[in-house]
């Protein structure tokens, strides 16, 4: 690794860690009834949004810094597995992007839907899922990554968890056909909430981390 580029990985991965924080939070504030009972749906989904472009920001950073642009044979299992963490995760934020998009046209359609707010989809749910517990697998064998502390085990298993959080909260979104109604309103805000704490805890203690390195 040439200086220039030992200089640059850490401000890179600080802005990593930070985009993560700043979509986790965004996402636990949006996830908050009184929050939205007070700005209105405009004002949350818009909350949803900006946390959904900063998980993107800082998902393209993690694949970009994942040692390789694309997978190989020459790849060890630890190198490729983190790989494929990070580019399904970024996938995932892309899935997110969408639907707090859609979710935020909707709003803006009604803007009396005081309340309503976004909740994760099943597709970027579930793409959260693989990559979270792919990376707890890239995590057993850490010391061959391309970074040792790319991967760390309360960040992957709080990940993991948050993932997990957020799987829960888009089935409770589920609307029933025979009323139009969401399987569990509180379950929907609460895995969101949930989740969301998961990824910021996650991410400040990553920041803290590199921060020490």
């Amino acid at each position: 690794m040439t200086p220039a580029a030992a200089d640059t990985r850490p401000r890179r991965l600080r802005k990593e860690a930070w985009g993560f924080a700043v979509g986790s939070l965004c996402f636990l504030v949006g996830a908050l009834p009184p929050y939205a009972a007070l700005v209105g749906a405009v004002w949350t989904n818009t909350t949803f949004v900006v946390g959904s472009v900063c998980f993107t920001a800082a998902a393209f950073i993690q694949l970009s810094l994942s040692g390789r642009r694309f997978p190989h044979a020459r790849m060890n299992r630890a190198d490729r597995t983190d790989w494929w963490a990070a580019a399904i995760q970024f996938a995932g934020t892309l899935c997110f992007n969408v639907s707090t998009g859609v979710a935020l046209a909707a709003a803006i359609a009604r803007p009396d839907a005081v309340g309503a707010g976004w909740v994760p989809d099943a597709v970027g749910s579930v793409a959260f899922l693989v990559s979270s517990t792919l990376a707890v697998v890239a995590t057993k064998d850490r010391g061959r990554l391309w970074d040792p502390d790319a991967r760390t085990w309360h960040g992957t298993w709080l990940n993991l968890a948050g993932s997990v959080a957020f799987g829960v909260s888009a089935v409770a979104a589920y609307v029933i056909p025979a009323t139009g109604d969401l399987v569990s309103v509180a379950w929907a805000n609460l895995g969101t909430a949930l989740g969301a704490i998961c990824f910021l805890v996650a991410a400040l203690l990553s920041r803290r981390t590199i921060s020490d390195a």
